[in-house]
């Protein structure tokens, strides 16, 4: 059994297994509509005829949406609370999912979808914060993690449920509208979880904070892990934002921001929102290509479980790394199929082969890694600041690549756009190679000693 699921399995820490689950339902809610909007897509384009541009408006004002989410979500964590935020953002959700199903034109729709966002960025930046917090420092790499697993979880669950609605009349109402059930999961499940105890901690609610840690901490580490927390929380009082400049800093947030933009530069969200659209290129019908794209949803679910067992075995950086070259080379088999028609004609599966493998290593690598690493690499006193400033920054380059994509697709066609975030992905080995250290089992201490020796 797995080291992080045998211990949260035993003694006090079912506790923590429960509420790590619990609290990664916020990634739910983002893969529910990551997928769900790659097969709603195709009936939306038949209902209310939206332009291309439209229809990347469509798809990217989510993640628009997500950025304004994830600055302001650093503000309210801190403000109201890790737990009282992801419950806000599930009402949000839920708002915004019943507004998109009920839209009758394509700014309607837009708009909502941008709501929508509001919850997403908010809940993908305070889940892994909440867990990181209430998770013993020995198991934190597998449930950190639960957030990313539960983020592939939502897209196989868009993708069945893609399939199953495909012959209903307003197909792609149905399929928008039911994204409400896991934001009403979500208020529900935040109802029944504690604060974390550092939150608890910095609102000078000490003795809730030391009763938490007792349900998920030996009793010798709770007086050491309070201590810890108040030098913590007296370091964050004095800080300014120019200190994520400062020279001790700048390499770690360096590393962070790359992390955050590479993960998506190598397209992994066009082939998320777009699977079906890509499979449509090789001339399969939308019902059809609704039936493939399932193979990636149960593919992205298979390999993150893989990544979540073996990310506290193996490391960080050598998933890292395994990861972007596979992704690489599957993205240079996607733009051969493009690009030599006999491929197309004797050999169409094997499109879908390099969507799998791609989203395959993906899932080992950069999906899971990023979002663990920016939870573990940054120093305690600023480590709120810097999530959010990475996790900003991966919204925006969400948005710049799904929106690009279909007009990238139009202006230069699917062989020159694959080769070119193949490229991305190149660039992105090196730095990782060069740049990215490796985190598990070592102290914030020996992490920025390593980074700080390199050059920025």
């Amino acid at each position: 059994m797995p080291g992080f699921v045998r211990t949260a399995a035993s003694g006090r820490n079912p506790f923590v297994l429960k509420i790590s689950i619990i609290a990664a339902v916020g990634g739910l809610l983002f893969g529910y509509d990551t997928g769900v909007i790659s097969g709603a897509l195709l009936y939306i384009h038949d209902d209310l005829h939206p332009s291309t541009v439209a229809e990347s408006w469509i798809v990217a004002s989510l993640l628009l949406g997500a950025a304004a989410g994830a600055v302001a979500s650093g503000y309210l964590a801190d403000r109201i609370s890790r737990r009282w935020t992801k419950l806000l953002a599930g009402v949000v959700y839920v708002i915004g999912a019943l507004g998109s199903a009920l839209a009758q034109d394509t700014p309607q729709l837009i708009a909502a979808r941008a709501v929508l966002g509001l919850a997403v960025g908010t809940a993908s930046f305070v889940a892994p914060m909440y867990i990181s917090e209430q998770t013993p420092p020995s198991i934190r790499g597998g449930t950190v993690s639960f957030n990313q697993l539960l983020v592939t979880v939502g897209i196989l669950l868009a993708y069945v449920l893609n399939f199953l609605l495909k012959d209903l009349g307003d197909n792609w109402r149905w399929m928008l509208g039911l994204g409400a059930l896991p934001g009403l999961f979500l208020i529900a499940g935040m109802l029944v979880v504690p604060h974390t105890p550092r939150w608890l901690m910095s609102a000078g609610r000490r003795r809730e904070a030391r009763h938490v840690l007792e349900h998920s901490r030996e009793p010798g580490d709770i007086d050491r892990e309070i201590d810890d927390i108040d030098s913590v929380l007296a370091a964050e009082r004095r800080f300014r934002f120019r200190d994520l400049v400062a020279p001790g800093v700048r390499p770690l947030l360096v590393v962070g921001l790359a992390l955050a933009v590479f993960q998506q530069f190598v397209g992994v969200n066009t082939v998320i929102y777009f699977s079906p659209t890509i499979l449509t290129y090789t001339g399969l019908h939308a019902d059809s290509a609704i039936t493939q794209a399932m193979s990636v949803g149960i593919t992205n679910v298979v390999f993150t479980i893989v990544a979540v067992i073996l990310l506290d075995r193996f490391g960080r950086r050598k998933l890292l790394l395994t990861g972007t070259v596979g992704l690489t080379v599957a993205l240079l088999v996607l733009a051969a199929f493009f690009a030599v028609p006999s491929l197309r004609q004797d050999a169409p599966w094997l499109a879908l082969l390099a969507l799998v493998g791609y989203i395959a290593c993906f899932a080992v690598g950069l999906g899971p890694v990023f979002w663990l690493m920016i939870s573990e690499v940054f120093p305690l006193w600023l480590r709120s600041k810097a999530m959010a400033a990475c996790t900003l920054a991966n919204w925006v380059a969400n948005f710049l690549v799904s929106y690009f994509f279909l007009q990238f697709i139009a202006m230069i066609g699917q062989t020159a756009t694959f080769c070119v975030y193949a490229g991305l992905g190149v660039l992105a080995v090196l730095f990782f190679a060069r740049r990215v250290p490796e985190t598990k089992g070592r102290t914030l201490e020996q992490i920025e000693h390593e980074v700080a020796g390199q050059s920025v």
